[in-house]
């Protein structure tokens, strides 16, 4: 019997255009992303450097970009918020049926743009309808690695199998499952997340 949901962020609640960045970045001069970018990348989403110190880096590679434009690139991923889906959510936390967790890799700049896009009212509304709100750039782990997984479960005193996790990418999904959780690999574009009830039977 499941007694708890942890929902993903992007491309379950809010929509993503995931090659939104490297087409910004593309524009801008920048067509190839090396392992030195995609670790500097990891690091900000584990919340162990700043927002300066990752734009720093890609100033000191990319002197000629604006420091804006760079901002700007780095949230083109980030898209609409469908209201059906807070609907759906807010009537799922009302319902007191289940607890209600967020587990997002994220960090600082795209959480900033949300908090500034939506407005601070419609991204608290958001935030409450969960009992916990994990954003990695705050707990210093990212998906998928599986010490994420075992610290939200272990922090709510959660046993696996009464959990479902909800995420848009397999490898995530995949890695909580290795833990006994039961898992739902959303496939944006085909499903969505209000959807959940006929999708998986809980």
């Amino acid at each position: 019997m499941i007694k708890n949901i942890i929902f993903d962020f992007g491309d379950i609640f809010i929509n993503l255009d995931k090659e939104g960045t490297y087409k910004a970045m593309a524009k801008l001069g920048v067509t190839e992303i090396s392992n030195e970018m995609v670790e500097i990348y990891h690091q900000y989403e584990k919340g162990f450097i700043s927002s300066d110190e990752f734009i720093d880096f890609y100033k000191q590679k990319f002197p000629a970009i604006d420091r804006k434009d760079l901002v700007d690139a780095w949230n083109a991923v980030l898209l609409d918020f469908p209201e059906r889906r807070l609907k759906f959510l807010q009537e799922l936390s009302n319902s007191k049926k289940y607890n209600l967790f967020l587990l997002s890799n994220t960090n600082d700049l795209h959480i900033s743009w949300i908090q500034e896009n939506w407005g601070m009212d419609l991204y608290s509304k958001f935030k409450n309808c969960f009992s916990k709100f994990y954003l990695s750039h705050e707990i210093n782990f990212r998906k998928p690695d599986l010490d994420i997984y075992q610290f939200v479960l272990t922090e709510n005193n959660l046993v696996a199998k009464e959990t479902l996790f909800v995420d848009d990418l397999k490898v995530n999904t995949d890695a909580a499952k290795t833990l006994g959780i039961n898992v739902w690999n959303l496939i944006p574009g085909e499903e969505d997340v209000v959807e959940l009830f006929t999708k998986k039977h809980i």
